[in-house]
């Protein structure tokens, strides 16, 4: 990665700076942010800096403070078919608007919930050469860790790595998910998958 200095950057005199090497060797080194950090890198590197942006701009406005994420509720969905075609079209409004949503009243327990986030870290923190068996930017994987999929096309890249399952339309095989993590994986998607049960079109 170009060592450059970041008070160039901000002055906007870097000339000798290479955004699209950097991301590659970041890219090509496939351990991610992670990767960064267990190198001992001790600055943000460039390709983390967005040049033309101001971070006050617009950040208190009135109407963007009022933003929040969608929220799905499954209280009563098994038994109220009117109510189940509502949430139905919630979350259909929120995959197509937002991209995401919060869901609440799932009904798994909050110690399989923090066992899940445990099983993230357990996986990111992990051997490089472990986590580089799921590295891709292919969105046709089942399982990927990666830092993120648009990482060449956008002004800057962000500060994160992503472990992704494609759930849909066929689910990956139990033993494609990292062994880390896996039991907690499973147990997670036949709970939701027994709550979602009723909420089909």
């Amino acid at each position: 990665m170009a060592a450059t200095s970041t008070d160039k950057l901000e002055a906007g005199t870097v000339s000798s700076y290479d955004r699209k090497s950097e991301i590659k060797a970041f890219d090509d080194s496939k351990t991610g942010v992670q990767g960064l950090v267990e190198n001992g890198v001790t600055k943000v590197p460039l390709m983390f800096y967005c040049e033309n942006s101001n971070l006050n701009d617009g950040v208190t406005s009135a109407s963007n403070s009022k933003i929040s994420i969608p929220i799905i509720d499954l209280t009563g969905i098994h038994d109220d078919p009117i109510l189940r075609d509502h949430v139905v079209g919630k979350v259909r409004y929120a995959c197509e608007k937002w991209g995401f949503f919060q869901v609440i009243n799932h009904g798994i327990p909050t110690h399989v919930l923090d066992e899940m986030i445990k099983g993230t870290c357990r996986f990111h923190h992990q051997d490089a050469k472990a986590r580089k068996e799921y590295y891709t930017r292919k969105v046709s994987r089942k399982v990927a860790y990666l830092s993120y999929y648009t990482l060449f096309e956008d002004p800057s890249a962000d500060w994160r790595d992503t472990l992704a399952f494609s759930l849909a339309p066929h689910p990956p095989e139990a033993e494609e998910f990292p062994a880390v993590c896996r039991f907690v994986i499973i147990v997670i998607l036949l709970l939701l998958l027994s709550a979602l049960a009723h909420v089909r079109t």
